[in-house]
């Protein structure tokens, strides 16, 4: 017979404890443990005599047939792009982004559009709700099922019936199991009903999508095991004042990961973005100061962005640093380097950067676009409209290298602009390129030539 107890479990680790404690014993933080009860099934006393047919065999690893698994062409390029080629059968990919972002909406065109056999299972909504999305979506597919259930056993057992190619669940905290007396997003929840999709996913070798909740910190609710339980992890973000939005590859077990996909939200649906460089580089009728363009990398994927700076005189006694889609610690840094081994004084200045469009890169190449983009407003000159930067800053002033700088020539070439500033330690490999490439190995020395 079944009895409860109550445990205490953590919801950034899913360790388990049998009593409350300020600190997590595992992953060492504080106040991360919460009580839950669950049901524990009573089992015989004593170790289980295993039978020599149950008994796992271990293999040697040069031994093991490689087995080439085709991957599944998705409808979509942008998805393709950050699962790394095509959707692996079998594989479980948890997609995370803030409430209205376009979580539910991206998988469920997604779902339409395919040509295999789909079960959209949603806990969230209602089936007449989901049609509603399907319809202002304009997509009609008679393969695509919608199954409104929240009990994980439920679930598993029609999935077991009609064996469908691809799972969506919408979403993951919305599950339950019976087994445990636990609320529907507990940590024991999650975990269970996860590791039971999973099961399915590899037994059956059917894909699922799994749609998860956001923390107000940004990162995905529940426990930080979730994460490590799926293949493959998506964060999908935006800035709601632009209708652009970004699809990450944060973790991925069949390709590379920082990829990134480009949407635009529609009246009807999210649409892919093919030129993500165009949409990033505002167009004006004349040119002012503090811009610059740079060549940026997401993953294998070449970007030209604008770069934003305002650099205006403080009127308080402490000059403001703000910063929107560029570290802010790297900009502070940039700004001691100017001030240190160029001679420019910064530290009565107020100095405001933006990337235009709403995006977040971390490239290190945009550290020579924001740093001429500061000295552009900062002097009151405009910047070459037709240059592209790209270069990394280092501590000593010195521009350094940055990778796969063929492909960011290329990109910026394909754009119409004609010259391209680099690091003179680059070793550039291109045929008949018609942008002129301009070599420096020292921020002052560019200044010299941009500014004289």
């Amino acid at each position: 017979m079944a009895k409860s107890k109550t445990v205490y479990f953590c919801n950034q680790c899913g360790a388990e404890s049998s009593k409350w404690a300020g600190k997590c014993n595992a992953c060492g933080e504080w106040n991360t443990l919460r009580e839950e009860v669950v049901v524990v099934k009573n089992s015989p006393a004593g170790w289980v005599k295993t039978h020599p047919s149950d008994r796992s065999v271990t293999q040697k690893i040069n031994e093991i047939a490689s087995n080439n698994t085709q991957r599944m062409i998705m409808p979509d390029t942008e998805l393709n792009l950050v699962l790394g080629g095509g959707l692996v059968p079998g594989s479980l990919v948890l997609l995370g982004g803030e409430p209205g972002i376009g979580k539910s909406t991206l998988l469920l065109q997604v779902a339409l559009k395919l040509n295999e056999q789909v079960m959209y299972v949603s806990g969230e909504e209602s089936a007449e709700q989901v049609k509603l999305r399907a319809e202002r979506i304009g997509i009609d597919n008679e393969r695509c099922d919608v199954l409104t259930e929240t009990r994980i056993e439920a679930i598993l057992q029609i999935l077991q019936e009609q064996k469908p190619a691809i799972v969506v669940v919408d979403s993951v905290q919305t599950l339950f199991s019976e087994m445990l007396e636990a609320t529907p997003g507990s940590v024991s929840q999650i975990r269970e009903c996860t590791g039971k999709l999973l099961r399915f996913a590899k037994e059956n070798n059917v894909s699922v999508f799994l749609i998860g909740h956001i923390t107000k910190d940004g990162s995905i609710a529940g426990p930080k095991i979730l994460e490590h339980m799926v293949d493959t992890v998506l964060q999908f973000e935006g800035d709601r004042n632009y209708h652009f939005r970004i699809l990450r590859t944060l973790k991925n077990r069949f390709g590379g990961t920082h990829e990134m996909g480009i949407y635009e939200m529609t009246g009807t649906g999210l649409a892919a973005v093919q030129n993500p460089s165009q949409i990033f580089l505002a167009e004006r009728d004349e040119e002012i100061s503090g811009i610059a363009i740079a060549a940026a990398m997401e993953g294998v994927r070449p970007i030209l962005l604008e770069t934003q700076s305002l650099v205006s005189t403080a009127v308080y006694g402490t000059p403001q640093r703000s910063s929107t889609g560029f570290d802010l610690r790297r900009l502070n840094m940039l700004l001691a380097v100017l001030e240190k081994r160029c001679g420019f004084r910064l530290g009565a200045q107020d100095v405001f950067i933006n990337l235009a469009g709403g995006i977040r890169i971390e490239d290190p190449a945009l550290d020579l676009a924001i740093a001429t983009a500061i000295m552009s407003s900062y002097q009151g000159v405009v910047a070459p409209s037709k240059t592209v930067f790209a270069g990394e800053v280092g501590l000593s002033g010195e521009i350094r290298a940055v990778q796969r700088v063929e492909q960011r020539i290329t990109e910026a070439e394909k754009l119409g602009f004609e010259e391209i500033v680099i690091s003179k330690y680059n070793k550039v490999q291109i045929g008949s390129s018609k942008i002129k490439i301009h070599r420096f190995g020292r921020v002052d020395e560019m200044f010299s030539w941009l500014f004289g």
